[in-house]
Formats: structure tokens, C-alpha cells, sequence
């Protein structure tokens, strides 16, 4: 049994995870990877460095176990240098230290970047590779060339097949061979599993607490904890030009306080980028409505009906049940179809 395998069926055994066949079949992918790069490098003057392994992009939908199991692969990597990130915060990371370069002068910002990378890692581990800003797909493709030509392996997840990275996105055609390189560099492997293991996690749960309370609070960090293991950091999402930041997220999960979403200028398009990056949104201390903030509220009614079309998950904590939270005031009867949709939003089987 290999490293990879290994670990699975100890984690099996132990109770942490259940023996699911499409995950069983992936796992030669990743041990494939390990064994070549734990191979021992025979050195000499004229003697040429091996080729790397091929990598790994790992796609399929949500709460199948591809971050999960790409966890896995990374904890048998023993010494081997390695990074696991978020795809996103990653980029993020580029732009700003493309940007750090250009105020030295120099003509290529893409090149110093790049050398700095290949200098600290021998393996990138990418958490949800996908790419919705004109920014990202004009350098990416320049700057996972540079990675690929020094030997870096990329593994990655997501939840789109390789040609559906960038969909419709502006000047997408000069993208193209950034996919075509993926496809060369990278074996392309669907976790094609029929279980949702993260909405089976809150499947039966209680998603909407109410009162806000120490008992509600706690409840809350309980879940983020087993959907996050505490891990992850703030997401900024560019939207129009403007960034958006969720306070905390992680592989799909986001989290913040009602005032972070709903007492700031955001409209439409910046509560349905927020629905596109999550699976699950968990909103927290959120206040009873009406005249005293009318704005916020609106606001709140337009992030519902976005999460809403999204199928996305809610969990939230609130001063009152859903049809309790707007009594009085301009808009009470528009709320009635809001506090129907939390309501809705509550059931086991919501999202599946």
C-alpha cells in the first residue's frame, strides 16, 4: 500500500473520514506524484535533472473531499517543499508583489515574482483554481510558464473542468493557451463522487440561532471549526473595480458579522460575487429590522435573495425568528418573502 493510501485507510480506521470509491480512485494520482518527487536526484557535472512529474488538477463539486484529500497528499510530502494556499489568496500575493517589483524599474514584473516562488517551493498546492478577474487571466498564463519551465509541480482542486476556467470572461480568447497548458502540464482527474459530505455534515443541523447569545455564539464557532478546522483568513473579492472582503473563509465557507455585509455600500453584483465564491455563508449578530436602519435591511433583503438563487448555505444568528425580524416600518410586506426564504433556507435538504 502506498504513503497516499496509507494515511487514507489510517484515517478511515480512526473514524475521520468514510471509505468513498471516487477518492479511492484518485489516490494513485497523488502517490504517483509523491514517489517521483521522493526519488533520490543523482547529481553530476553533465548529468540532467529529471523531469518533473506531471501534476494534478483535481475537479468535481463541492463537498466531494478534493481538499481533503489534496490535505492528505501534502501531509506525506515529508520534507519536500511545499505550499498549500488558496488559489485566490495567491493571486493575491502576485499582484501585490508584481507590484512591489515594478517601483524597482524593472521592464518583465512577472519574471522576479516568479524566481521568488520557484525559490522557496518544490511542490504549490492550490486550494479552488478559478478565475473571474481580467487581472489574473492576463498573467497567469506568463507566470504559471515561468513555474512549469523550473520544475515547480502544481496540484490543484476546483470546481470547474479546465475549459470552463475564465467562462465568458473578457478577451478570453487570450486565455486559451493558459488552459491548453494546464491540460499538457497537468493530468485532468473528475472526482465524479455522489456524496456531499459538507452538506451531509449540516444535513439534520440547526442553522439559524436565535437569540443572539453566548449559546448562539458558540454554536457557531463549533461549526465554522468542523468546516474549517479554524483555518483560512479574509477573502477580498474584486467586483467592478471595488474589493469586497469577507472577513474569514475557507475552501468555501465564508464568514462575517451582518454589519460587514449589509452596513456598507454593496449592491447586487458585490452580494452575488460574495454568492458565486461560497458554498455556505454563515452571517452573524444579525439585528432586528425596520426604520432606525432601512438601509441596512435593504441591503440584507438583497444578499438573502442572491444567496438564495445561489443555493447557497446559510447559517446565521439573529435577535429574532425570521418572520419576528422586520415588524414595523416602510417594507414590512417586502420582507415577508425574505423571512419565507430564510425559512426555506433552513431545511436539511436546502442547496442539495
Amino acid at each position: 500500500m502506498s504513503d497516499v493510501e496509507t494515511l487514507y485507510a489510517e484515517r478511515i480506521r480512526a473514524g475521520h473520514l468514510t471509505e468513498d470509491a471516487a477518492q479511492l480512485a484518485v489516490l494513485p494520482e497523488f502517490e504517483r506524484i509523491r514517489s517521483e518527487l521522493s526519488k533520490p536526484v543523482k547529481r553530476g557535472l553533465f548529468r540532467k535533472a529529471p523531469e518533473p512529474p506531471k501534476g494534478l488538477y483535481l475537479w468535481g463539486g463541492v463537498g466531494r473531499g478534493k481538499s481533503m484529500l489534496m490535505d492528505l497528499f501534502v501531509d506525506t510530502l515529508g520534507d519536500i517543499p511545499v505550499r498549500r494556499v488558496h488559489f485566490h489568496a495567491f493571486m493575491q500575493e502576485i499582484h501585490s508583489a508584481m507590484h512591489e517589483a515594478r517601483k524597482t524599474g524593472v521592464d518583465d514584473a512577472i519574471a522576479p515574482v516568479a524566481a521568488d516562488v520557484v525559490a522557496s517551493v518544490k511542490v504549490l498546492a492550490f486550494d479552488e483554481m478559478q478565475i473571474t478577474d481580467i487581472t489574473d487571466a492576463m498573467i497567469v498564463g506568463r507566470l504559471f510558464e515561468a513555474l512549469f519551465a523550473a520544475g515547480v509541480v502544481v496540484v490543484t482542486t476546483s470546481n470547474r473542468v479546465p475549459d470552463d476556467l475564465y467562462k465568458h470572461g473578457l478577451n478570453r480568447q487570450l486565455f486559451l493557451p493558459f488552459i491548453a497548458m494546464i491540460k499538457e502540464k497537468l493530468v485532468v482527474h473528475e472526482l465524479a463522487s455522489p456524496n456531499d459530505y459538507r452538506q451531509n455534515r449540516l444535513g439534520g443541523s440547526q442553522v439559524y440561532f436565535s437569540p443572539v447569545n453566548a449559546e448562539a455564539r458558540s454554536a457557531i464557532s463549533a461549526i465554522w471549526a468542523d468546516l474549517t478546522g479554524n483555518a483560512g483568513g479574509p477573502l477580498d473579492i474584486t467586483v467592478k473595480g471595488r474589493v469586497v472582503t469577507l472577513p474569514a473563509f475557507h475552501n468555501g465557507v465564508g464568514r462575517a458579522p451582518f454589519y460587514e455585509l449589509c452596513s456598507k455600500p454593496l449592491g447586487p453584483a458585490d452580494f452575488l460575487a460574495i454568492a458565486e465564491k461560497t458554498k455556505v455563508l454563515i452571517i452573524e449578530d444579525i439585528p432586528r429590522l425596520g426604520r432606525s436602519n432601512f438601509n441596512e435591511a435593504k441591503r440584507f433583503v438583497t444578499l438573502i435573495d442572491a444567496l438564495y438563487e445561489a443555493k447557497v448555505r446559510l447559517i446565521c444568528s439573529a435577535a429574532a425568528e425570521p418572520e419576528m425580524l422586520y415588524v414595523e416600518g416602510e417594507g414590512t410586506f417586502e420582507f415577508e418573502r425574505t423571512a419565507s426564504r430564510l425559512r426555506e433556507m433552513q431545511d436539511k435538504d436546502w442547496g442539495v
